[in-house]
């Protein structure tokens, strides 16, 4: 927890020193030829500002004034020599047409762009039609995640506003430092695997305040994560904060030193989860902490999953071989929209041990029946009161 703690704050603090100093140089998106009438392609524009901001010895600010802009799939490459602001007070859009997209993966690429702070402004990726065509079972593109970094580090991203993605909205890859904060994403409860955040292979992550209301995941942490801290968030419609699904592969990277606090969670299938495939791995989940968290008519409020195996493909008759250990759930309160409230489905290989439970209040949605726990191949204990009653 103590390392968790200080990770936290080591973050704060250097984005803090970092993001106080002024700006010497601004370029306007619109100088460069950019056009906020959301018809005309201002992609060109936005690349030779970037270049220009980019190539500055001195810190540059790129400036998106109020209007629409309209820009197609974009990398914006590093390094850069100096620290750059990105102000936006405008709107960027994406094509109407998904296949402008195509197979690119990534809408806006930020890669091995460090020393960066992004302000304000929303980014809609016009995704309707793309989820459209994949419920039709119609070829479609593979889609694209909106805002990705890969192999960026000391980064903020404050005041955005990300719609309608595709696919992810905010995805984190081979990154450090960063803070996320005060940030609206939103797409419909039906939109497929549009998770408000994701972040994989990366350390020391802050996200705080703000809303996300998606198909999917509001945050989703992969392998590789490493002290994380999330707080302060409204979280749903959607399917919860979730760790993993781990085991994607039979090496890769763990996840631990993880912070869950002060979240709300509205109309979700989950609160907080961790899940694996029903396979072999050497992965793992280790330190994670849930606390002061409210949940409201929220499916499963508490779920630990490691037999995940959607369609009963790639692990049929396999057990989890991702260990979890050391999983603290504390001062949890609410409503539960199904009888089990708590539910632990461990591996029979590798059992989850080390789970606390400490002042849980969980109560079934439903009038005539109490909630319950349900325990698989789980080993802990409980302190305090525990609502419904541990079953350790």
């Amino acid at each position: 927890m103590g390392k968790v703690l200080l990770a936290s704050c080591t973050v704060v603090m250097i984005m803090l020193v970092f993001f106080t100093e002024s700006s010497s140089a601004a370029y306007n998106v619109v100088s460069y030829g950019a056009k906020g009438d959301g018809k005309k392609d201002s992609t060109a524009a936005f690349l030779r500002a970037w270049s220009v901001a980019c190539g500055s010895r001195n810190q540059a600010t790129i400036y998106v004034p109020r209007g629409t802009f309209l820009i197609r799939n974009v990398v914006f490459g590093g390094p850069c020599k100096s620290r750059i602001v990105l102000q936006i007070d405008g709107s960027i859009v994406a094509p109407t047409s998904y296949w402008d997209l195509g197979n690119s993966g990534n809408w806006i690429l930020f890669n091995k762009v460090s020393r960066i702070k992004i302000y304000g402004g929303s980014f809609d990726a016009r995704g309707a039609g793309y989820w459209a065509c994949r419920r039709s079972g119609k070829k479609c593109p593979a889609g694209a995640r909106s805002i990705s970094f890969n192999w960026s580090n000391n980064v903020l991203i404050s005041g955005v506003t990300s719609i309608n993605s595709q696919k992810m909205h905010i995805s984190l890859n081979h990154c450090t430092n960063f803070l996320i904060r005060n940030v609206k994403i939103r797409a419909p409860s039906n939109s497929p695997n549009t998770d408000g955040i994701h972040m994989q292979a990366s350390s020391g992550i802050t996200v705080t305040g703000g809303s996300i209301a998606t198909g999917d995941d509001c945050i989703s942490i992969g392998q590789g994560s490493t002290n994380t801290w999330i707080e302060r968030l409204n979280c749903g419609p959607g399917h919860g904060i979730s760790i993993g699904s781990l085991g994607d592969f039979t090496n890769e990277e763990g996840v631990e030193n993880v912070t869950v606090s002060g979240v709300g969670f509205t109309k979700a299938e989950n609160g907080v989860r961790i899940k694996s495939w029903g396979r072999t791995s050497n992965g793992y989940a280790r330190n994670i902490n849930f606390r002061n968290l409210i949940m409201n008519n929220v499916n499963n409020p508490i779920i630990i999953d490691q037999n995940y195996c959607p369609s009963s493909s790639g692990c049929p008759r396999q057990s989890s071989g991702v260990k979890i250990s050391g999983i603290t759930y504390k001062n949890i309160k609410g409503i539960s929209a199904t009888q089990i409230a708590i539910k632990f489905d461990c591996s029979p290989t590798d059992p989850c041990t080390g789970i606390r439970l400490q002042d849980i209040n969980l109560r079934y949605l439903g009038k005539s029946r109490s909630a319950i726990s349900y325990c698989k191949n789980a080993h802990g204990r409980s302190s305090g009161v525990v609502l419904p009653k541990s079953c350790f």
